[in-house]
């Protein structure tokens, strides 16, 4: 089981759209903190990166190659170095409110995504990841024009431990209605969490045909938990 047991050294610290982001390093290992908030660690990303690659593999009795992939939360690069590495996916957007996240995947992290962030087929739009969901929701055009097989929403550590406040939106029920609205019928959403969400769960269901709550062992030896839902055909 690994433990993180380095002391963390500071890369940087600095002020973001929405408050204070710092990176640091545990031995070989990375973590972003968002307002105090503890948001993502290099050593527990299995279970997001299963979210992407268990939603794609969802898909693959609906669809054939290409596949394109919307991503809100960029990370350490994770769940869009796993939507790449799959050959049948063309296109990955990842939506990104933070311009010190997207520079720390360009250059410190990139050694921890493959440099996912030069691959042709990503496209990185610095926007709140909210408001992306309801232009596109709301009038079917702008950057987002068309539609996406795999919704990864990964903003949070889930709907009951924000990293905004206003990220509620996202998990509401109109937020869903707006991802349901971006995926083809027959494509898949995923949600990272940091622990099962009934009354979320629920929500999940009025809106998606077939809904599943899963966890990932991590490192920690903790589980990283997730959940796929899936769009019905018609």
């Amino acid at each position: 089981m690994f433990q993180p047991v380095d002391a963390a050294v500071l890369i940087e610290r600095c002020q973001g759209l929405k408050g204070e982001l710092q990176l640091q390093r545990r031995g070989r290992e990375f973590e972003i903190i968002y307002n105090g908030l503890f948001i993502m660690a290099t050593y527990n990303g299995a279970s997001e990166k299963a979210a992407v690659r268990e939603a794609l593999q969802e898909t693959a009795t609906c669809f054939t190659a290409p596949l394109k992939v919307l991503i809100g939360g960029l990370g350490v690069g994770y769940s869009l170095r796993e939507a790449l590495d799959c050959p049948a996916v063309a296109g990955v957007t990842v939506i990104e409110l933070e311009p010190a996240v997207i520079k720390w995947n360009q250059e410190v992290l990139a050694e921890v995504n493959g440099s996912a962030l030069d691959d042709s087929r990503t496209m990185v739009i610095n926007d709140d990841f909210r408001k992306v969901l309801q232009k596109k929701g709301r009038h079917h055009s702008g950057t987002l024009s068309g539609l996406f097989h795999v919704v990864m929403v990964d903003t949070d550590n889930g709907s009951s431990w924000l990293s905004l406040p206003e990220n509620a939106e996202i998990y509401s029920e109109d937020g869903l209605s707006l991802i349901l609205k971006c995926l083809y019928p027959g494509g898949a959403a995923c949600f990272w969490a940091a622990r099962r969400e009934e009354e979320f769960e629920e929500r999940l269901k009025k809106y998606f045909y077939r809904v599943e709550f899963r966890t990932v062992p991590e490192k920690t030896g903790h589980d990283g938990c997730y959940y796929i839902a899936v769009k019905a055909l018609k």
